[in-house]
């Protein structure tokens, strides 16, 4: 903890914590939520991740896909693991912080390639597990704060090309509609958009396809980071840390980081 009394919270879609656990070591947070682990439980390389500081270590892992997990300097309490669309699978992990606010970690379906309920089952599922998200929400009170890979682009400059990925899954109106549902249960604040203008875009994810993605800069914000209303004047900061996706076998997602008054 540092001596100003705030607390830095990231959320990072790793993409296998085995295979990136040292970049860890890049990320100055006292908290870290870590999705897509890949990794059953006896698998997760704790004894490295404690040598970094994190000695309060709570996580779910699955076999080759999803895991969850809460990587913590400071003691956590009231762990929950929950599902989410009517599936059993680690994509979601929850605990208390030392001042009683609640820390939810979730990594959302991606949901394939097609848009299509009909024919696309994948996609069927995550609207699903939006719309339980929003049910969830909508029964919890302050305080509390949701980070993780939602797999989402909700707003017109959270992606390269509003008009052209309308139809793409990540960006879909369905999907948008629902976050905007989403946001609604207890007035959340987004943190990342707390910050930075609407107008301005604002990405966390580049697609491994583009060979030079600085330079085509064809991006979208998947990964996010919610107060609700009661600690909106506590945030200090959010940062996205766009470097990270020139890091040695970067993931296609960057870490999101917030700085908060806890």
């Amino acid at each position: 903890m540092r001596m100003a009394r705030t607390l830095k919270i990231a959320t990072w879609n790793i993409n296998s914590v085995r295979l990136r656990v040292n970049h860890l070591k890049g990320i100055d947070a006292d908290i870290m939520c870590l999705q897509e682990m890949k990794c059953q439980d006896h698998q997760v390389p704790l004894a490295e991740i404690e040598e970094m500081g994190f000695k309060h270590n709570y996580f779910r892992g699955e076999k080759a896909y999803n895991g969850v997990g809460i990587f913590s300097k400071l003691p956590l309490t009231d762990v929950e693991m929950l599902d989410f669309g009517g599936r059993v699978q680690a994509r979601h992990i929850s605990a208390k912080l030392p001042n009683g606010t609640r820390l939810h970690n979730f990594y959302v379906p991606a949901g394939g390639d097609e848009p299509d309920v009909a024919t696309n089952p994948s996609y069927a599922h995550k609207l699903q597990f939006l719309d339980d998200m929003e049910a969830y929400f909508a029964g919890l009170k302050s305080s509390h704060i949701a980070v993780g890979d939602f797999n989402v682009a909700p707003f017109e400059h959270d992606v390269w090309s509003s008009k052209q990925l309308r139809n793409v899954i990540s960006h879909t109106p369905q999907e948008r509609e629902r976050m905007m549902k989403m946001y609604a249960t207890l007035g959340w604040v987004d943190s990342a958009r707390h910050f930075v203008p609407m107008n301005e875009k604002c990405y966390s994810w580049w697609s491994y396809r583009n060979k030079d993605w600085e330079k085509s800069n064809r991006g979208r914000r998947l990964d996010h980071i919610w107060v609700t209303p009661d600690l909106r004047e506590k945030l200090v900061s959010c940062e996205t840390l766009r470097h990270a996706r020139n890091w040695e076998k970067p993931s296609d997602h960057v870490p999101v980081m917030v700085e908060i008054r806890l």
